[in-house]
């Protein structure tokens, strides 16, 4: 494993392979800023998460809601507003579904018990999917594009919830993993071309792998502490990117925290979905 990028984030989230741009954009939540490698954007709101809907536009989720980005001059379009009226909550994570649409989870800025919950943009709509969320996470999608997967961390769970022919949950969610009893904690997951979910683990220094079923099958160790989000990218989509955050952390003897690692792997991932707005 290799350190791709070693620009040091408070809160390293949102990693999205751009397929066509071939780049990799991620989030500095708490610095309110997004990067590429070599340029960075500052915005006005806590952003979060992104989906591309162009090859030079990204659909950004904020604090206060949806934003069309230009890529080549920095220009900010409101798209739909998201609990902009909500000072206590900001966006976390997100990912574009096979559908063009888009989920995206918020939570409380200082993680207020269920203070947030998850939505999904699709077609100009945007609607409330789950209520009472703490920290929306692990949100990726089979490759059959059947089945969405969302977590919550402190609740140390990943559900599953199967989708109608528009990519609207159908049914109730259904626990896939659950963590409980152990160190770990769901934080952002990917999911890879075979269909097993790539899960970062928040205070764990790793990215657990489990099948579709929810079998734990391996995970990959990495230095920072808190792994926030895997993406899959690079010029065969078998480089794992891992996000992770120096949040809360003063540990001088790792100086890896914060940064953004890059992992080649046997395994190849899914092209991340354009967002039809």
């Amino acid at each position: 494993m290799n350190i791709y990028d070693e620009t040091c984030c408070t809160l390293g989230e949102g990693p999205l392979w751009h397929p066509e741009r071939k780049e990799l954009f991620w989030f500095d939540i708490l610095s309110k800023r997004l990067h590429v490698k070599g340029r960075s954007w500052d915005f006005p709101h806590y952003v979060s998460a992104a989906g591309w809907a162009a090859d030079d536009k990204l659909l950004v989720a904020s604090a206060v809601g949806l934003h069309l980005f230009d890529i080549e001059n920095g220009n900010i379009d409101d798209v739909a507003p998201m609990e902009a009226d909500n000072p206590v909550t900001r966006s976390n994570d997100g990912r574009a579904d096979p559908y063009g649409g888009f989920w995206i989870g918020t939570m409380g800025i200082k993680a207020e018990h269920k203070a947030g919950a998850y939505y999904r943009y699709y077609k100009g709509e945007l609607r409330e999917l789950f209520p009472n969320i703490s920290i929306p996470n692990a949100t990726c999608f089979s490759p059959d594009g059947s089945t969405a997967y969302f977590g919550d961390t402190p609740e140390k769970k990943v559900w599953k919830v199967a989708l109608d022919s528009d990519g609207w949950p159908k049914g109730d969610p259904e626990v896939l993993v659950d963590m409980d009893g152990t160190p770990h904690k769901p934080d952002g997951a990917v999911c890879d071309s075979a269909g097993n979910l790539w899960i970062a683990e928040w205070g764990s220094h790793r990215v657990a792998v489990h099948g579709a079923d929810g079998t734990y099958l391996t995970a990959i160790g990495l230095p920072p502490l808190q792994t926030s989000c895997p993406a899959f990218g690079g010029a065969e989509m078998s480089t794992l990117f891992v996000t992770s955050a120096a949040e809360g952390l003063d540990d001088p003897l790792n100086p890896h925290h914060g940064r953004t690692f890059m992992v080649e792997t046997t395994t190849t991932g899914q092209a991340e979905h354009q967002v039809i707005l």
